[in-house]
């Protein structure tokens, strides 16, 4: 096991070099940038998506054709950028080297490699703090959203899938399945909104919080208080990401569970004299159980990180998704990539932690007898 480990862990390596070279060469093909952006703040403009750099490509790819003719080399260093026109081309120059344009895309990657080896990430290009320091004060939102919201659905839909198993094409797994159809497909920004307007002060109660984490007076809370106020903060939002959530997880339960209890094993354990519940915990849980691990790191990485953009916004709740959105909106880069690079790896490791899981469920399962 020790030697599948470490094969893993090298492979971690040349996994994330593709996912940052990748995302690299894709950001050259963008349109804006921050030198641009900061242009555009200087003549009174916004920065839309659709903005492109005179000559191809983003000032991020330091792309930029050649002054032609009698266009002069000043010229030519205002005119890679669109309303750059008037403003000293020294300055431009200072700018591109501020966020480090002024270095060929090759040499900036490899320099980012090298200082997110060593975890150093750098600084926001538009705000004055480190993205570590940035992404730690985002940290309890994201995390909050995420790990109650995986518990909480996988803590529905394991029994939930279980019991439609043992009563397939019962009443009760008919009209389970209806909700869970009827529940998956309710967008959850959507169910959101309703559960504003009616318990947050819309036009019926007015019970739950409709901003942040945790009330004003929070220091002032006793623990037991804290406790409450936190929840009381996190109910509406939790609601809105479950109703979906379990959908997906409680059908793959139920249809591992049914294929088991199929299996000779479970007819031999049965005429054994074992009981249903010694049957279905003792010998299928195990089994079923498999695909269902299996699923997990995807599940935990999508609610943690990429689920929450739309019910951060609605609840005004500042976490990590809000982030990564504004920093891609702003061309914040340095936050993009970091971010990036952060996420991939915790998505590596947990997706190793899946297989590691395996083992411990199943012992028959080896990972060392199998070839790479």
């Amino acid at each position: 096991m020790g030697a599948y480990i470490l094969r893993r862990l090298l492979l971690m390596i040349p996994t994330l070099v593709g996912i940052m070279a990748l995302n690299f060469v894709i950001i050259q093909f963008a349109p804006g940038g921050p030198v641009e952006r900061v242009i555009a703040q200087l003549s009174g403009t916004d920065v839309s998506a659709t903005s492109r750099i005179s000559g191809g490509g983003s000032d991020f790819g330091g792309a930029g054709g050649e002054a032609s003719g009698s266009v002069t080399a000043a010229d030519s260093v205002t005119s890679k950028y669109r309303g750059a026109q008037g403003l000293d081309p020294e300055f431009i120059k200072e700018l591109e080297a501020q966020f480090g344009f002024d270095k060929p895309p090759l040499e900036r990657f490899l320099g980012m490699l090298w200082d997110y080896a060593r975890f150093d990430f750098g600084e926001s290009y538009f705000r004055d703090i480190k993205i570590i320091d940035l992404i730690a004060e985002k940290l309890p939102v994201s995390i909050s959203l995420g790990l109650w919201m995986t518990l909480i659905s996988y803590a529905v839909s394991i029994p939930l899938g279980i019991r439609k198993a043992v009563s397939d094409g019962s009443r009760f797994d008919v009209w389970t399945s209806g909700v869970i159809v009827v529940a998956y497909a309710i967008p959850g920004f959507l169910f959101a909104v309703l559960l504003i307007v009616l318990f947050a002060g819309g036009s019926f109660l007015d019970i739950f919080p409709l901003r942040g984490l945790v009330s004003e007076n929070w220091d002032t809370l006793s623990w037991p208080e804290r406790i409450l106020d936190y929840f009381w903060h996190l109910a509406l939002p939790l609601t809105a990401m479950v109703l979906s959530a379990f959908a997906t997880t409680t059908l793959l339960t139920k249809n591992s569970f049914l294929d088991e209890i199929r299996k000779q094993y479970v007819q031999t354990a049965r005429a054994k004299g074992l009981n249903e519940r010694q049957v279905l915990y003792g010998h299928v849980f195990r089994n079923a159980m498999l695909i269902v691990v299996a699923g997990f790191p995807g599940a935990f990485i999508s609610s943690f990180f990429a689920g929450s953009l739309l019910i951060e916004t609605i609840f005004s709740l500042d976490g990590l998704g809000l982030l990564g959105f504004e920093s891609v909106i702003n061309r914040d880069y340095a936050v993009v990539f970091a971010t990036l690079y952060i996420f991939s790896l915790l998505g590596l490791i947990v997706n190793l932690i899946s297989d590691l899981t395996y083992t411990w469920i199943d012992p028959r399962i080896d990972f060392e007898t199998r070839e790479v």
